[in-house]
């Protein structure tokens, strides 16, 4: 028999930890986001090809995921005061090595330390979420928190570039380094930890994976994320390079419209659940817009214009579910569980996408660019073929609302 913490009325001071996570989370999605537009630099100053960065952005998501089990854990018994302060400032470590690198391998390492300090931040948040607020909410505030975090995206467009230009990707980089040093001092003097449950059940991990309700959640989990963060994160600054010429400036600026694309949508599907009333036919709906997307950058590669940056504007709008799936598995979750269960649906998200980036930087090596859109043209029919099964697998869940 387990008691249910109450939800009394948020003080100040939970508010004031939530904001400083959230300044956490904009980091974490600015870190995840950055190499596109730096492609052009790392590549004149430091020889890093796509397949190098491509490694590079894969082992920020698989260093991300490996720490999901053991932050879930801490959260449960730590909390996430302790456990988001601890690990940023290993992020803040990561981007002084990057600020430091000599070589693409020095950037991946960075990479690797960088995604150990982001791990935390969003599952602290959404922890804090699960434990004191009414379970109705939590939807709603994970989006929030994804759509406030996504400014971090367009934090890594438009004025990266225009930072570089003026300091230099060096002092730029050093400048994040200090502001994530910064960040993890604030979580750690304000982020209050919920009331723990009390419980006399035990619970593992093997606990939920045997919760057959949660598989399919896992399958869009794991592919439902991977392709708006792996072209995002990436690609989107490698394709308009090597198929349109584009400089600095003007992927800076697709990126942006990308970016508030997917703030954009963050915030749209707590509201649209409301509206439908489920959250399984809004997850199957928004990816089913994405998939088109997807289709028409792999048959339209060579457009160019307003009908590329149409797309990927539409497919980052949409693309943008996964906090309303992770909801949709936190639906099952039992309380003393919840930080375990979270991390665990956020480690199938991330960690996908590591092994997606590490698979797509293999592709655009192996597909001969003659013509130069063929290794893009060939991930982005990768992506659409593992979302439509995706879609297939998923439609067989369980629908839940809170």
């Amino acid at each position: 028999m387990q008691t249910e913490t109450p939800h009394p009325r948020p003080s100040a001071a939970i508010w004031a930890g939530i904001a400083c996570l959230i300044a956490g989370y904009v980091l974490s999605q600015f870190y995840r986001a950055f190499l596109a537009v730096l492609t052009p630099v790392l590549k004149a100053d430091l020889g890093a090809g796509a397949e190098d960065l491509a490694t590079a952005s894969s082992l920020w998501f698989l260093a991300f995921a490996a720490m999901q089990v053991p932050v879930g854990i801490a959260l449960d018994r730590l909390g996430p005061r302790r456990t988001a302060a601890a690990l940023l400032m290993v992020g803040a470590l990561g981007a002084a090595v990057f600020a430091m690198a000599a070589t693409p391998f020095g950037l991946q390492l960075a990479m690797a330390l960088i995604g150990v300090g982001c791990a935390p931040v969003l599952m602290s948040g959404y922890y804090i979420f699960a434990r004191s607020f009414p379970p109705a909410l939590f939807g709603t505030l994970a989006g929030a928190m994804v759509g406030l975090g996504n400014l971090g995206n367009i934090g890594a467009s438009l004025p990266l570039s225009l930072a570089v230009e003026a300091f230099g990707w060096r002092a730029t980089v050093w400048g994040l380094a200090a502001v994530t040093a910064a960040i993890a001092a604030l979580v750690a003097v304000l982020v209050r930890d919920p009331a723990r449950v009390e419980a006399q059940a035990r619970g593992s991990l093997l606990d939920l994976l045997r919760m057959r309700q949660l598989w399919p959640i896992f399958v869009m989990m794991m592919l439902c994320y991977a392709p708006v963060a792996a072209l995002r994160g990436l690609w989107v600054g490698p394709y308009y390079l090597d198929v349109f010429g584009a400089t600095p400036a003007e992927i800076g600026r697709v990126t942006l419209w990308m970016g508030m694309a997917m703030v954009a949508g963050s915030f749209a599907y707590g509201p649209l659940e409301r509206v439908l009333k489920s959250r399984k036919r809004l997850i199957l709906g928004g990816n089913l817009i994405a998939l088109v997307a997807l289709l028409g950058l792999w048959a339209l590669p060579l457009a160019g214009g307003w009908v590329t940056l149409a797309l990927l504007v539409l497919f980052g709008f949409a693309g943008t579910s996964f906090p309303m799936v992770i909801a949709h598995g936190r639906a099952f979750l039992p309380a003393h569980l919840t930080g375990r269960g979270v991390t665990l649906l956020n480690l199938f998200g991330i960690g996908a996408v590591g092994v997606a980036q590490s698979f797509t930087g293999q592709i655009s090596a192996s597909v001969p660019p003659t013509p130069p859109e063929a290794p893009y043209a060939a991930i982005f029919l990768f992506f659409a073929v593992t979302l439509a099964i995706a879609l297939a697998i998923y439609a067989m869940a369980e629908d839940r609302t809170d």
